[in-house]
This record gives C-alpha cells, sequence and structure tokens, in this order.
C-alpha cells in the first residue's frame, strides 16, 4: 500500500499543484490586519441624564444600574464612572466561552432594561455597546477643517460622518466637537418680570404648540381626505409668532419676551487642528474587516470631499490610520519569514546538495499553501500572530522531511533504487519522526488554553504551527517520497562538490565522535557541567541581570499629550491652553517626524475608558512612519515634555505613549477603594507623593478629576405653600433660568432637532443673583427665588468612579523606559509603603493592583501550568514511543538545558523577559526534545540488534548527528531573521525568536553530549532486558 501510494507519482504532483494553487488564492484573500479580532468580554452601557451633576448621576443613574447587575453570573469586576450628565458603567466577564458569553450580554440586557423604571424619566435610554479589539481603537482618524466654527462645518461634519458610517467595513464613527443643533428660545427673565410670567409658562406654551396631530380622515365628494396639524416649525421667523397661552386673553407672542435662533447645544467638546475649528472622526471597523482596503475606501473618499473643498468650505485631513503599522508589521513578518526561507534552503543545500536540499524546501510552500487554505477556511485574518506562527513553524517544517530524506540519501548512497530507498526509509524512521511532531504538537496545543486577552491574543499561534505540522508529516511521508523516487538521483558517481560535501560530513562525525568519547569517559563531569549551567542561568534570573518586561511591545508611531487644567476651567479656556501646547509640540517636532497634530478639550483618550470634562485637554500627535532620518516615539516624547510641562495653568501634564500587541493598562494602576471619597481622596494624595519621589515612575495620574463649585438648591416647602406656588414650578424655574429645558424635537436636514427654552445665556458677577428672579404668584404679586430655596456653594465632584461597586479612585503610572523597575518591583514597592506607612491611617480604605500586574500574574499562572500540562502529554507521548518510564524523562531532560540557552540568549542580546518570551519557552520544549528522540531511538534499534550498550550509543550518535544537526539548524534559520532584526525588528516577537534559536543552539550542543552520557550510564545493566522489550517496538 505504501509502495502504492508513493509510486503513484501522478496523484502526489497534481494534488501538490492543487494546494499550491489554492493556498496562493486564500493567501491573497485573507483580510490584513495588525492584530487577530478579540473580543474582550468587555460590555459598555453609557447612560445619559442632561443636565444632572456627577453626584446626582451616581445616585438616579449609576447605583441602579450596578444594582441591577450584581447578580449576573461570570462578571470579573466592573467598573463606573459617573460625571456630568452621563454614567459609564464598563462590565468584564470572565474569560468564557462565547456561547455562555452571549448568554450573559443577554442577561446584562435585560437587567438594564428591567431596571429602566426605577431611572429618572429625563435619562436617555442606555447604550450598549461590545467591545473588541477591531471597535475599540480607530482604524482611521480623520478631521474635519473649516475656516470657522459655525453652522456650515456642522453640517458638512455631519454628512461626512454619515459618508463614512455607510463605508463597508465601518462599525460606527465617534466624532469628537460635533454637537446636535437645537432651536433655542431664550427668554428676557426681566421682561418675564414685567409680564408678571414665569418660565414654565413659557415653556409649556411652546411645547403645546409644537405639535403635529393627525386629526384622521374626512368624506369631500366621495373623496377621501387626511387631516393633520402641522405644529412643528423649524423657522425661527415663524416660531417667534407664537403666543403665549393661559394670559386671560391678553396675547404676547414669543418675540416679545425672548430670541429664536437655530443654534447648537452647549459645547462638551472643541477640537482644532494648526490653530483653525475642526471636527474630529475616529472610524472604527468591523471585527473580520480588512484594514488596509477600509483605510483606502476612506482615503479615495477624502480626496473626492477634497476636490470640492472650494464648494463645501471643508477640508479633511488624515491625523493617523493603521495602515502604517499593518503594513509593517506584516511586512517585517513577510520578509524575515522570506529570509528564514532562504536560510533554511541554504542549511539543506550545505549538508543534502542542490537537487535534494530543492526537494526538501519546495514541501515548504506546500505545507504553507495548506495552511493559509485552512486558515482562510475557519475565517481567520492575516495578522502579526498567524505570521509569527508561520515564522515559528518554518524552520520546523522541513524537519520531518530532513530526518526522511537524510534516511533516503543514506540508501541512495548505498546504491539503493530510489523508491525502494524511499520504502525503507519510512519503515526506519517513521516512527520517530511522528513521535517528535507529536511531541510539538503537545508543547504547542495546551498553549490555546492560555486564559484572559493574553491567551485570546497568541491563541492562533498553536494553531497555525499545529495545522502546519499535520500537513508537514503528509509532505514528508508522501509528496517527498514521491518526488524522490522519480527525480532519477543517482549518487553512485558524485561530483566533485558532492565529494567534498561526504568527506565534510564525515569529518564532522569524526570530530563528534572524539569529543563524545571524551565525555563518555567522564560522566560525572558531563553531567556536573549540565546541572552548574542550569543553576547559574536560574542565578542570573534571579540576580536581576535580564530585564524583566512583561509587555514589551513596538510601539505606535503617535503619542498622546494631556492636559488637565483646574477643574472650574471653562470649556473654552481649556481649548485656549491645548492651542498655546499644540505650539509648543510642534516646535519640537520637524517635518520628517510630524504628519499632523491635533488637539481638543472636553475629552482625553486613556487605555480604558476616556475621560470627560471641560478641563479635560488632549493633543494627538500623529507620526511619519520609522526611517533612519527621524527620531523614535520615546525620543520625540522626551523633546516635548520639558516645554510642554513648563507651560503655566495646567495642574497635570502627562504622556500616552500606545503599543501593538495586546491592550494593557499602565505598568501601575491602582485602584484606591473605599467608602468615604475624602478618605480616599486623601489615601490616593499619599500615594501620588510616593510615587513623585521615584525617579523610574513618570507620567503619573489619578482618573478623580475635580469638579466645580456647585449651588445646591433646597425647596423651603413652608415657603412655596405660603406664596401659594406648586413645588413642580419652582423647582422648574430654576432649570429653566439655568441649562433650560427641551419641550419638543423634530427632524430637520436629516437631524434631530431638539426645542430648548432657556434664560438668556449671561456671566453673573455673583452666582446668587440667579436667584433674583422674581415667580409671579396666584394673587398678582411676586416672590423672589432666592424665598422659596435654601441656597448652599460646595466644591462638586467632577467625576465619581466605582470599582467593583465601590466608591474607587484609580492611581495609575509609567515606567521610564531607561529605569531600574520594572512592574512587579514597582507596584511591589507600593504595596509594601501602604501596608507599612499608609494601613494605619486609612483602616477602611483598600487597595487593588489589577491591571497590568493582574494580567501579568494570570500569565505567569496559566504558562507554568500549561508547560508542566505540555511535558505530561509529550511524555504520555514518548512513554507510549520507547514502552518506558525512564527513557521520556532522559529526552525531558533536554527542556532545562533549553532554558539555559533562553537565559544565555537574553542575556547577550539584553532583550526583556517578558510572557511572550515565557511564551516562546514553552514552544521550544517541544521542539527541543526532537534531536534526543532521534538519537536514543536509533540506539534502541541497535541494542535489540545485539549491539552492546556502548558501541549502540556510538552508533546512533555517528549516524544521526547529521540529521540532528540539520533539523536544529533548519529551525535556527527559519527564527534567526527575526532573532537578529535582519528582516526588521520587534519588540514583541524579536524577544520570542531569540528564546527558541538561543534555547535551540544550546540545547542541540548539549544534547549531542548529555543525552549519549544519560543513556549509556541508565541503559549498561539492563541491555539484555531492554533488547529483548525493544525488539517488540516498531522498527525506529
Amino acid at each position: 500500500m505504501l509502495k502504492r501510494l508513493i509510486g503513484h507519482h501522478v496523484l502526489a504532483n497534481l494534488l501538490f499543484v492543487l494546494v499550491l494553487v489554492v493556498g496562493v488564492l486564500a493567501y491573497n484573500l485573507l483580510p490584513r490586519q495588525q492584530d487577530p479580532s478579540i473580543n474582550f468580554n468587555w460590555i459598555v452601557v453609557t447612560t445619559a441624564l442632561p443636565g444632572a451633576s456627577a453626584e446626582d448621576v451616581e445616585k438616579r443613574v449609576t447605583e441602579p444600574l450596578e444594582q441591577a447587575i450584581r447578580g449576573i453570573p461570570d462578571i470579573k469586576f466592573a467598573s463606573s464612572n459617573s460625571r456630568e450628565g452621563v454614567s459609564s458603567l464598563l462590565v468584564r466577564f470572565e474569560d468564557i466561552d462565547a456561547r455562555t458569553f452571549d448568554k450573559r450580554v443577554s442577561d446584562l440586557r435585560r437587567e438594564i432594561q428591567d431596571a429602566e423604571d426605577e431611572l429618572p424619566e429625563a435619562v436617555v435610554d442606555p447604550l450598549i455597546v461590545e467591545l473588541t479589539t477591531a471597535n475599540a481603537f480607530p482604524s482611521v482618524t480623520l478631521a474635519v477643517v473649516g475656516e470657522a466654527d459655525d453652522e456650515n462645518l456642522r453640517l458638512q461634519a455631519r454628512s461626512i460622518e454619515r459618508d463614512l458610517e455607510a463605508l463597508a467595513g465601518v462599525d460606527r464613527v465617534d466624532p469628537i466637537g460635533l454637537d446636535d443643533p437645537e432651536l433655542q428660545i431664550n427668554f428676557q427673565p426681566e421682561t418675564l418680570e414685567a409680564f408678571g410670567l414665569s418660565p414654565t409658562q413659557v415653556a409649556d406654551s411652546v411645547a403645546l404648540w409644537f405639535q403635529d396631530i393627525s386629526a384622521g380622515s374626512v368624506d369631500v365628494g366621495g373623496t377621501s381626505w387626511l387631516v393633520r396639524l402641522a405644529g412643528r416649525d423649524a423657522s425661527p421667523d415663524r416660531v417667534k409668532q407664537i403666543p403665549l397661552v393661559g394670559l386671560g386673553g391678553e396675547e404676547v407672542t414669543l418675540d416679545r419676551i425672548a430670541a429664536v435662533v437655530q443654534a447648537r447645544e452647549k459645547p462638551s467638546q472643541e477640537a482644532i487642528i494648526d490653530g483653525r475649528p475642526a471636527v474630529v472622526m475616529a472610524v472604527m471597523k468591523q471585527g473580520e474587516t480588512n484594514t488596509l482596503e477600509l483605510v483606502e475606501r476612506v482615503r479615495l473618499y477624502m480626496d473626492e470631499r477634497n476636490a470640492l473643498r472650494v464648494q463645501t468650505g471643508v477640508e479633511l485631513v488624515m491625523v493617523d490610520d493603521q495602515t502604517v503599522p499593518t503594513r509593517d508589521a506584516i511586512r517585517l513578518m513577510q520578509n524575515n519569514a522570506l529570509i528564514g526561507l532562504l536560510l533554511v534552503l541554504l542549511v539543506a543545500w550545505l549538508f543534502l546538495g542542490a537537487r535534494i536540499a530543492l526537494l526538501t524546501a519546495i514541501g515548504i510552500p506546500f505545507v504553507l499553501a495548506g495552511t493559509f487554505w485552512v486558515l482562510w477556511v475557519s475565517g481567520e485574518t492575516l495578522n502579526v500572530t498567524v505570521l509569527l506562527g508561520v515564522v515559528i513553524v518554518l524552520g520546523m517544517l522541513v524537519d520531518d522531511a530532513v530526518v526522511v530524506v537524510e534516511a533516503i540519501y543514506y540508501r541512495l548512497q548505498q546504491g539503493e533504487p530510489a523508491l525502494d530507498a524511499a520504502v525503507a526509509s519510512l519503515k526506519e524512521v517513521g516512527w520517530p519522526v511522528t513521535s517528535a511532531v507529536l511531541t510539538t504538537m503537545a508543547a504547542f496545543l495546551p498553549l490555546m488554553l492560555l486564559p484572559g486577552i493574553l491567551g485570546d491574543f497568541m491563541r492562533v499561534i498553536p494553531m497555525v504551527v499545529t495545522i502546519a505540522l499535520a500537513i508537514s508529516l503528509i509532505e514528508a511521508f508522501w509528496m517527498l517520497p514521491a518526488h524522490v523516487s522519480v527525480a532519477r538521483i543517482d549518487l553512485r558517481n558524485p561530483g566533485r562538490l558532492q565529494r567534498w560535501r561526504i568527506r565534510a560530513t564525515r569529518r564532522l562525525q569524526v570530530f563528534y565522535i572524539r569529543v563524545l568519547i571524551r565525555a563518555l569517559r567522564r560522566p560525572v563531569l558531563t553531567l556536573s557541567l549540565m546541572v552548574a549551567l542550569f543553576a547559574g542561568s536560574l542565578g542570573v534570573v534571579g540576580a536581576g541581570l535580564i530585564k524583566l518586561d512583561f509587555f514589551a511591545s513596538d510601539p505606535l508611531r503617535l503619542f498622546y499629550v494631556n492636559i488637565e487644567m483646574p477643574p472650574q476651567t471653562p470649556l473654552g479656556r481649556t481649548l485656549d491652553k491645548v492651542r498655546e501646547a499644540e505650539q509648543l509640540v510642534r516646535r519640537q517636532l520637524g517635518d520628517e517626524d510630524l504628519r499632523a497634530v491635533v488637539g481638543y478639550a472636553g475629552q482625553q483618550f486613556t487605555e480604558t475608558a476616556p475621560q470627560f470634562g471641560d478641563h479635560y485637554g488632549q493633543i494627538l500627535v500623529g507620526l511619519k512612519p520609522k526611517t533612519e532620518d527621524n527620531r523614535s516615539v520615546e525620543a520625540l516624547i522626551e523633546a516635548v515634555r520639558p516645554d510642554v510641562e513648563r507651560l503655566a495653568g495646567p495642574v497635570n501634564v502627562s504622556f500616552l505613549r500606545l503599543a501593538g500587541g495586546p491592550p494593557v493598562s499602565k505598568p501601575i494602576s491602582i485602584k484606591v477603594r473605599g467608602d468615604d471619597y475624602g478618605r480616599i481622596r486623601a489615601a490616593a494624595d499619599a500615594l501620588l507623593a510616593k510615587m513623585a519621589e521615584v525617579d523610574a515612575i513618570v507620567d503619573i495620574s489619578d482618573d478623580a478629576g475635580g469638579g466645580r463649585m456647585t449651588l445646591v438648591l433646597t425647596p423651603d416647602y413652608d415657603a412655596i405653600n405660603r406664596a401659594g406656588l406648586m413645588p413642580a414650578e419652582v423647582l422648574r424655574s430654576a432649570l429653566l433660568l439655568v441649562d433650560g429645558e427641551i419641550v419638543a424635537d423634530m427632524q430637520y436636514r436629516g437631524d434631530k432637532l431638539e426645542v430648548r427654552v432657556r434664560a438668556q445665556p449671561r456671566r453673573y458677577d455673583d452666582i446668587d443673583r440667579l436667584l433674583d428672579f422674581r415667580l409671579p404668584t396666584p394673587d398678582g404679586g411676586q416672590v423672589p427665588l432666592s424665598t422659596l430655596v435654601h441656597a448652599e456653594r460646595t466644591p462638586g465632584l467632577g467625576n465619581i468612579r466605582h470599582y467593583n461597586f465601590r466608591r474607587a479612585i484609580t492611581v495609575e503610572a509609567a515606567l521610564a523606559p531607561d529605569g531600574d523597575l520594572d512592574t512587579v518591583a514597582a507596584n511591589r514597592l507600593l504595596q509594601a509603603y501602604w501596608d507599612g506607612e499608609l494601613q494605619r491611617d486609612y483602616p477602611n480604605v483598600n487597595l487593588d493592583f489589577s491591571g497590568e500586574l493582574d494580567d501579568i500574574q494570570e500569565g505567569i499562572d496559566a504558562i507554568a501550568v500549561l508547560f508542566v500540562f505540555g511535558v505530561g502529554l509529550m511524555y504520555l507521548i514518548l512513554g507510549t514511543q520507547f514502552r518506558s518510564y525512564w527513557q521520556p524523562v532522559m529526552i525531558l531532560a533536554t527542556v532545562p538545558m533549553a532554558f539555559t540557552g533562553v537565559v544565555l540568549g537574553l542575556l547577550l542580546t539584553q532583550n526583556p523577559l517578558s510572557l511572550f518570551t515565557m511564551y516562546g519557552v514553552v514552544a521550544l520544549a517541544g521542539i527541543a526534545v526532537n534531536a534526543a528522540i532521534v538519537l536514543i531511538s536509533a540506539a534502541n534499534s541497535r541494542i535489540a540488534e545485539g549491539m552492546s550498550v556502548l558501541h549502540a550509543t556510538l552508533y546512533a550518535a555517528r549516524r544521526r548527528v547529521i540529521p540532528i544537526l540539520i533539523t536544529s539548524l533548519t529551525t535556527i534559520a527559519g527564527l534567526f531573521s527575526l532573532a537578529t532584526g535582519l528582516g526588521g525588528a520587534s519588540l514583541v516577537w524579536g524577544p520570542v525568536a531569540t528564546a527558541i534559536v538561543s534555547g535551540l543552539v544550546f540545547s542541540t550542543l548539549l544534547t549531542l553530549l548529555v543525552i549519549p552520557t544519560l543513556y549509556r550510564m541508565s541503559m549498561g545493566r539492563a541491555a539484555k532486558r531492554a533488547g529483548e522489550r525493544l525488539r517488540l517496538t516498531p522498527d525506529a
């Protein structure tokens, strides 16, 4: 059967071509994006209560919603932010399967809907959004720039927003600085007093007239007519003619007491670019959308709109897009994969010659094509993690083929026919090769169980490796022998280069055997050296000589400058300060660095939830791609930092740098939790002061955000009753004298146009002047509002945050890149300070160190468990293969050897030890054992044939040293470019490649000496018994 399958070369070649063609098509059809599509299991619930203070939002909106969701299972944490007018609730669920998550989201929607009955009538329906890698960060950020902040800019921006939302692949568009239109009726309080009117009469009159009523139908001469009353009108001139009702016959129209204007709602955000007014559009993509194609569609749309800039009066400016990091990341991996492929081919040529090397190497595109075919069918995208899996597996793809082809090569040299040599070689090495591939799969597959965002982010890597290795077995056991059998390779009369290759390999074998004999003569010294090296590597890590950066990542070519003004600062003044800071930023950045700078006030983007408030400002600095002529993101931030930090006015200036890889919070993210806000604030301040004393801790901030001074009005019920007024009239009058009341709405020019009645905005010298307004009483008199309420001036809170249903302030900071603290050490320092100095002063306050530290601990714990699980699977496979308890232990001794090499490689390259590197170490465990498997398998077969242990050990070592070197060198060659940065450097993936390369180099060299030493020592006494037992195993 096997001989017939291999001999049917037509079938093999047709299948080979089919897989290649379909695989290439699948590769081109795979959507391109930088990172894989991941559902974070995060849900954001946003609920608006217009005009409410942070305290009112907390009590009337946030707390009822939190109470509603408290009983939902599988919630990892809940974090909320109550600010002026808006409640934001972030819920993160545990790492649960998609079906359970969908059920939990349905539960949450149901509980939120049930809780709406407890919310105030003025609440806008809660908006529930599911966050993923696709819609959490904009794929494109552009600015609509106008000559003035006028109605034309708003109309054009709204039109552009709708056009962008209609583009294929767009999930949503989040505008900054785009205000909704309003029809404002701004009454004069003094005029109302003169007419003896109350604000509520004005609001009620407008609401009564501003109605469209369908009266039904009537029969007119046998024809049916519809009758409707059209009361809504967006024309200010016609609205001015509305008469007030309930005035006892006297006609007073609106134009006598109020100004009626079409305007915009009170702005909560404003944006500028190069000093000009702008509206910023953040475009989020859908899950599986091709980032490159989406950005190209946006570019084409921008070109079409900008061609009409004279007619429209606005210009579209690209601030940032994800094509650069996506293209760079994919190009980096593609370059390294190509270089790796060439190096693999070179290694195969050096040992096996051009024809056999070519037959071996053409298996790589076959396996990759098959892998991309499977990925396309399974709905994956082409991203950095997929390509990392390809690069990792690139050298391993030919490992099994090399062992097979080397066995064929050996028999061809003996003069056997090609087909017979192929079949005999498969019988000889089939089981060891299968076992080696299965142990590699056993190391990678458990990594698919890695929990958390890190696991979601990297889950595709073991899937790619496993698929590719499975296909490589088909190539090695069928395609390769079939190709060799028809290639008519004749090695009986070798050429000059082939004769040199034979002599070189023989010299290498002789040299190795001489070194091995010396090691076998001193077994204790050999094994002691291995143990000493392993202990030394542990000492290097324990001594801190390896830099720890658990989430080492490549920075995106942009950064943010965060500006926080005093809490009482109005929006316009914050924007002025942002404008000043923008000029300072531009002064330090040259044309070779700068792509675009956009500033805005009223919002700050962060790694997690944005912060809102009139006193928040931010500058987004978009940078050009990195070249030799421009500077790194870190260098640019440090160049800008001194000037911006000296800027007068802000209470805090910080910088935000975003990076590729899994999303994480800042290295220091401490939730200070309690019930008394004053004590929480004091404890947070004490921590902030301690952090400021540590030079390695930078960009320190908290998310509390001070509030403005607040005038709290409490109804005086006795006074209201004596005046003969209704409490609702007094309370509504206070509302109408400030922000006003929405009394009606309509559709106008495609927008929802709200009708707002309010007092004419003015600036007060004293807040008490607001209460001077005199309300009319039923007896014809008037009473000042100040006599109907109790007024108290208090400092308000800008926002109130909860973490797991308790009030909290989050203290955050970054670590200096050249500092001497890593994430774990920094958090331990602050924890020790809290336990030793602060806890006794704040007994009812506790700290929560979740965030990056939490993700680190979760990742380390899981990787450790999965490593043990993977080793257990490998032991199971090896025990089954060798029918032995001890021989698998010998083989697994290569794992600590590989770890020693990892430490040495990181020490020499100064790459950090990250969670990604640990991931590489686990993967390396499955690769490093392959050499020991083929070595012990060959020795076992010789003992079964009657050889002594010593002779079997030496024979197996001499026979297998060349395929071991070839397989190890091809794996190293596949990753060498990524490890050294030949095809482009990466802080995320470079250390992973370095770990595997250095570990494999070290483990291969030690395996060739230590494994034969262990084998001879352990097998000496049981040679005869082992020989009898191993005769029952498949021929190795």
